[in-house]
């Protein structure tokens, strides 16, 4: 609290007082008191006066900073009207129900934002489902009657249904953990079905993909690893060079199993690189391409976060190098034993 503003806060108070001892020191000079005296009752009074602004000051101040640290340490902060004490003051229990006025408001608009982000999802879920019927239908119907036409239908169907699930997780994106299954899963098996979802995509593009086969396994959710693969595909045929190439593998290192997917497309800038797992970012390869959202790589980092996967990045002008990183704990290593 401002010691200076509050002291202006008190000008009429002063003021009265100020008023109360001219006419004081009037009535005792004409009273016939001497001097000194009357100097000393002014001094008194003064002194008094000061006493008791300065302790005034000093307990609302010390009111005012709990007020504000229980505030800091609020999560919702518009709830602080719950943890207000109980006041004497008339001018505070009005305050009180000002913000107790503005925290039901809050509350209020809070439940109809909820409700319509809820419906909104609901929405969005069952309209990827729905697009999904006429995909599937699609797809079926090009690879019965294969031509160089239904190829390039397919590729961009393989797309398509990428950004359908794109689509999916983002609005899933809170709650991601519900339709979760983690089981042991082999890495090299997830790699080779992400492969075939995007073959026409790597036909098309002419990428020549090489994929390191091994036997080691890990324990996460097939679905949404395949999915964060399917992204790094797609990036990698984003921004291929001119001879594109692919290459997926797998090593472990001690507790760690790693998937390697490095690419010899442009590269990514240096200044870029820390960046690139934020929403929305496209940087400077991304400007130049008119079909960058930025969304693929931020959902794969949500989507590693949730799923205990480390993620990590390194570029230059040979090419991107994408590392998922699978943590294995005793209790896994024990288990592969028996």
């Amino acid at each position: 609290m401002n010691g200076t503003l509050w002291l202006k806060n008190q000008t009429p108070m002063l003021l009265l007082n100020l008023l109360s001892i001219t006419a004081l020191v009037s009535f005792l000079l004409i009273c016939g008191l001497e001097r000194s005296a009357v100097l000393l009752i002014v001094i008194v009074w003064m002194m008094v006066v000061g006493l008791w602004l300065f302790v005034c000051f000093c307990l609302r101040k010390k009111e005012l900073n709990t007020l504000l640290d229980m505030a800091e340490k609020l999560n919702e902060r518009y709830l602080i009207a719950e943890l207000l004490p109980n006041t004497n003051r008339a001018e505070d229990e009005v305050y009180h129900q000002l913000l107790q006025l503005a925290e039901k408001s809050m509350l209020e608009k809070l439940e109809e934002n909820r409700r319509n982000q809820k419906e909104y999802k609901e929405y969005i879920e069952g309209w990827v489902h729905e697009v999904k019927t006429p995909i599937t239908a699609m797809k079926l119907l090009c690879e019965n009657n294969r031509s160089p036409l239904t190829r390039s239908i397919l590729s961009e169907l393989e797309k398509t249904d990428r950004f359908t699930e794109q689509a999916l997780f983002y609005a899933r994106s809170e709650h991601t953990e519900k339709d979760y299954l983690v089981r042991e899963i082999q890495l090299s098996h997830v790699v080779h079905e992400a492969v075939t979802d995007n073959k026409y995509l790597l036909m098309q593009n002419q990428i020549a993909v090489d994929v390191e086969d091994s036997d080691l396994t890990i324990f996460s959710d097939e679905k949404w690893l395949q999915f964060i693969l399917d992204q790094l595909i797609i990036n990698a045929v984003k921004y291929r060079s001119s001879t594109p190439q692919l290459h997926i593998s797998v090593r472990q290192t001690g507790q760690t199993v790693e998937l390697w997917i490095t690419d010899n497309g442009i590269g990514i800038a240096e200044s870029d690189l820390p960046r690139i797992f934020e929403k929305g970012f496209t940087g400077q390869n991304g400007r130049e391409r008119e079909n960058s959202t930025g969304i693929g790589l931020y959902l794969c980092k949500q989507l590693c976060d949730k799923l205990g996967i480390g993620l990590t990045a390194r570029s230059d002008e040979t090419g991107t190098t994408i590392t998922l990183s699978f943590h294995l704990n005793d209790l896994v290593t024990e288990v592969r034993k028996r």
